[in-house]
């Protein structure tokens, strides 16, 4: 049997590999224009994500996160952050998982920074966990979804949608944003 930083280490070489697998260099402007898609689809799925979106201090976008493992897994991808439409930066979110974790999936997640304070918090972390370093609110039902007054008085809400593959595991929890260097 494992001992569970076993399994620990396990899962964070399972992380390691799923970021090694990712090109190294930063391609900015396919990032861009992924993010710029990933808006676009956001949009089309709701009728206040546009709104939203205008009316939040920073957007985050992740066009493609990809997750994966068995038992033991990880997950990867690259994105954006747009301050009055304009990129300031460009992002990775890693994550690594032990327990609840089967298959592989791809998809897209979208953080809109609702206040000065969140995007600045967000800003000034030299990694930024999601869920433990400020109010994230996740959008449970999907991009579509619509949403309460205690969801919308939340810093930080969270939206994943476009979702292609099989995973046992759709969480957000605990996953890593580290700025990019350009």
């Amino acid at each position: 049997m494992m001992r569970p930083n076993s399994l620990t280490s396990i899962a964070a070489v399972a992380a390691t590999a799923l970021v090694s697998a990712a090109a190294l260099a930063v391609d900015t402007p396919k990032i861009d224009s992924r993010v710029q898609n990933a808006l676009q689809t956001f949009y089309a799925q709701g009728d206040n994500h546009r709104e939203l979106a205008h009316k939040a201090a920073a957007v985050l976008v992740f066009p493609r996160v990809t997750k994966a493992g068995v038992g033991v897994g990880g997950e990867f991808g690259e994105g954006a952050l747009e301050v009055h439409g304009k990129t300031v930066g460009y992002y990775r979110v890693t994550g690594a998982s032990v327990g609840a974790t089967l298959g592989a999936a791809r998809r897209s997640e979208v953080f809109l920074f609702m206040t000065d304070e969140a995007r600045d918090h967000f800003m000034n972390s030299r990694d930024w966990t999601i869920g433990a370093d400020t109010g994230v609110a996740v959008v449970k039902k999907g991009a579509g979804a619509q949403y309460d007054t205690g969801t919308l008085n939340k810093p930080v809400l969270a939206f994943v949608f476009g979702e292609k593959g099989l995973l046992g595991d759709v969480s957000l929890e605990g996953a890593k944003v580290t700025k990019l260097a350009e």
